[in-house]
């Protein structure tokens, strides 16, 4: 339901970020240009020279400034914010490993963009899948809408004491950053009351220095500071909390870890991430009519992965698709992987992988027809939908 002081207007899912970074009131922007996220940043400049966001705005020589510029604001106590794409994600690499080490609830916008070579600028996850083992918290976005209300709710779960990790959104290149949809600019006043001041405990302070990201021994702290890592990002307790209160209170429409479409008797259902999973809902719309008891599961979160949310929306099925939109070379698909292992020793459904739409080649509604039929087939396996090479 619409609030009485937000506004509907028709804007691209770059630019929807952008409101999204004026809403949480962000005090430090550091901007670096990569095709085809520089308009988030381009936007935010924009708000910050006609007044309507008070904060400060950095730029800076390469990716790996821009991430290191945020570190810093945020060790100022500064709520701050970065955007970026394919090979500037790749340069930032070993910044997100501080960012995440250093505990510093940052939020970055990813345009989701193939890797090169050869070069190509269109939609892939890899760059962002790339980045699963860095310590951020993912969110895939399936729309514009999402893309906003994904950097609202980044900085709530981000910044909880139990959490206290970076957050990063994605929006597949093009199909949704440089197509307009309709998007809800939220009431500003709720979402003020419901992020809340930034207030980071281990901030500078010249007046109670302390150490930031000093040497430790083998016998140190090391090994139980990355598990702490790990064991708060699996607080889901957080992230479900904040998901109902920002429905409640602000207004939106987020799904949960995961989103189950036309999943109460399905036979048969694939598990996508991002804006291909409206085509797939169409597709499973399609096939209902042809009495085939087709489902989806979209990952809303990619991680912390929901593995017992997946188990609980697949055990009763036939088979089960998931379906990658990047590369992983050495097995099996990331997703796949992930999926697997969370059925190991709980349930024996079919699982197969395909891979779809790398370097932004259209993946259509046939192409999800032939998923579903193929998966009323024996046989496991990877499968390589709408390539010319086998």
């Amino acid at each position: 339901m619409q609030s009485a002081n937000s506004t509907m207007k028709i804007m691209t899912g770059n630019e929807a970020v952008a409101e999204g970074v004026r809403l949480a009131k962000v005090g430090l922007v550091s901007a670096y240009p990569i095709t085809p996220q520089t308009v988030i940043v381009e936007r935010i400049a924009e708000m910050i020279s006609n007044g309507e966001l008070n904060s400060r705005y950095i730029e800076v020589e390469s990716e790996h400034s821009a991430m290191s510029s945020v570190i810093g604001g945020e060790l100022s106590g500064v709520r701050s914010f970065t955007a970026s794409s394919s090979h500037g994600i790749l340069y930032m690499h070993e910044a997100l490993h501080w960012a995440a080490g250093m505990r510093l609830p940052i939020v970055m916008s990813v345009v989701n963009r193939a890797i090169g070579p050869p070069w190509n600028i269109w939609s892939e996850q890899t760059d962002t899948f790339n980045q699963r083992d860095t310590g951020w918290l993912q969110v895939y976005c399936e729309s514009n809408q999402e893309a906003l209300d994904s950097i609202i709710l980044g900085y709530k779960i981000a910044e909880n004491r139990n959490m206290l990790l970076p957050f990063m959104n994605m929006l597949d290149a093009f199909t949704l950053s440089h197509t307009s949809e309709p998007v809800e600019i939220r009431d500003e006043n709720l979402v003020s009351e419901f992020l809340g001041e930034f207030n980071l405990e281990a901030r500078i302070d010249l007046k109670n220095p302390m150490g930031y990201g000093s040497l430790v021994s083998p016998d140190g702290p090391f090994m139980e500071m990355k598990k702490d890592i790990r064991d708060s990002m699996y607080n889901l307790k957080v992230i479900k909390e904040a998901i109902n209160e920002f429905n409640e209170k602000v207004g939106g429409g987020i799904p949960g870890l995961i989103e189950k479409f036309m999943m109460e008797d399905a036979d048969y259902a694939l598990i996508t991430t991002g804006a291909i999973s409206s085509t797939a809902k169409y597709t499973v719309r399609k096939l209902r009519r042809m009495g085939i008891k087709a489902g989806l599961i979209r990952l809303y979160f990619y991680r912390p992965f929901p593995g017992d949310e997946i188990i609980e929306a697949i055990s009763d099925l036939k088979g089960v698709g998931v379906v990658e939109r990047n590369s992983s070379f050495g097995y099996m698909g990331a997703t796949y992987q992930d999926v697997v292992s969370a059925a190991y020793g709980r349930l024996s459904v079919p699982i197969k992988n395909y891979v779809v739409g790398l370097g932004g080649r259209d993946v259509r509604v046939k192409d999800f027809e032939f998923m579903f039929q193929d998966l009323k087939n024996a046989d496991t396996g990877m499968r390589w939908v709408n390539v010319g090479v086998k």
